[in-house]
């Protein structure tokens, strides 16, 4: 289950590179009301993340989605406790097989998420292989939820299998520790960034990095067009939101775009569940109406929008909690008196519902907040 943490927790400079802009209803969905998603993915009866943060959010642009879960659990692991259980591969397995048989397992895109272990990741990737040899056409957004923040959420034996699964794939969506999990490479320089994009296209056509923190061998080989503001030099609190589109089997260069995005301080869970929801939501291939977009960076430039303005929706509400409800994170007291990382994660859940007027924004180019060209990389 992803979560993104930002510190120190004290104010960070701000930037209106992503202000949250006059909404417009959506009078009429673009896609085929038989675009149908099945998430696979994690479950909490409290707050947001995994499925949670993710089909509501689909659901709001016009999505009708099928649902399966990797765990049900009573709320994220980020609190002090939590209860529930893994579905095991053999289940999994036989709700893959009654849904086929009942002639109800024909999505035309699969959305996979937090897998609990390497027998239920293997049912998947069997899933997976057979609904692309059903539908070549099938879209399929594979976030390899692996770690972050240099450390593994997972078994070493999964890493093997989400390798194998790349070849099935339309879009990944790792962040920067999952890219260098993936591919074995450092990302400290451009070049490490090339390679390590060109080793995921060998595979797939799609490639999201989701975040990198903008550190110094990044800013200096960023251009200008994309720097932070220059009246801010605290360029460790950004983000940068690469993506790639490139055709698999062939010698033509990836069309890269970039992106970054202040930081926002504190620990939030289920924020790349969202994004790569609403990228997948956003993304249509057979979209011939963009200029400076590519099918993918257009999705990507609405995910990032409306996931960080729903991250400052719920920082606003979480400002204004009572002071022993929006704690700085210390693991020290927290381990002392657990009740307050309980409340401090209770006040930080995604303001989904509450910023639903954010999700249903009708998203077009050229508004001021499209990701840019990185021409030359």
């Amino acid at each position: 289950m992803m979560a993104i943490e930002s510190k120190p927790e004290n104010d960070s400079p701000r930037s209106n590179i992503l202000e949250t802009p006059q909404l417009i209803p959506r009078s009429e969905h673009p896609l085929d009301s038989s675009d149908r998603i099945l998430s696979i993915q994690s479950h909490v009866a409290y707050g947001y993340v995994g499925g949670k943060a993710a089909v509501f959010p689909l659901q709001c642009i016009g999505y009708d989605v099928d649902v399966v879960n990797t765990v049900n659990f009573s709320n994220h692991t980020g609190y002090a406790r939590f209860a529930g259980t893994r579905t095991s591969a053999e289940e999994l397995a036989s709700i893959f097989k009654s849904m086929d048989e009942t002639g109800l397992l024909a999505p035309r895109r699969l959305l996979t998420g937090y897998i609990p272990n390497a027998a239920a990741l293997e049912v998947i990737r069997n899933l997976a292989q057979k609904l692309k040899s059903n539908n070549p056409q099938l879209i399929y957004l594979l976030d390899p939820v692996l770690g972050d923040s240099g450390k593994l959420y997972v078994s070493q034996d999964v890493i093997p299998i989400y390798k194998g699964m790349l070849s099935f794939a339309t879009i990944i969506t790792p962040n920067w520790f999952e890219v260098e999990t993936l591919t074995g490479v450092r990302l400290r320089s451009l070049s490490a960034l090339r390679d390590a994009l060109s080793i995921l296209h060998k595979q797939v056509p799609h490639v999201v990095i989701s975040s990198i923190p903008l550190q110094p061998w990044l800013s200096e080989v960023l251009p200008q067009t994309m720097q932070p503001p220059a009246s801010t030099d605290n360029q460790k609190g950004y983000l940068l939101c690469i993506c790639s589109s490139h055709a698999v089997g062939t010698n033509s260069l990836s069309t890269v775009h970039a992106r970054v995005v202040p930081l926002i301080p504190g620990y939030f869970s289920g924020v790349g569940d969202l994004f790569s929801a609403l990228t997948l939501g956003h993304f249509d291939p057979s979209s011939s109406a963009l200029h400076s977009q590519t099918p993918l960076s257009f999705a990507v430039a609405a995910a990032l929008h409306k996931t960080h303005s729903i991250l400052e929706l719920t920082n606003a509400f979480a400002a204004r909690l009572p002071p022993e409800e929006c704690t700085a994170t210390d693991d020290e007291l927290d381990a002392a008196e657990p009740v307050r990382q309980l409340r401090r994660m209770r006040g930080r859940e995604l303001r989904l519902v509450q910023g639903q007027d954010i999700l249903r924004e009708e998203w077009r180019e050229g508004q001021g907040r499209d990701m840019h060209l990185w021409d030359g990389f």
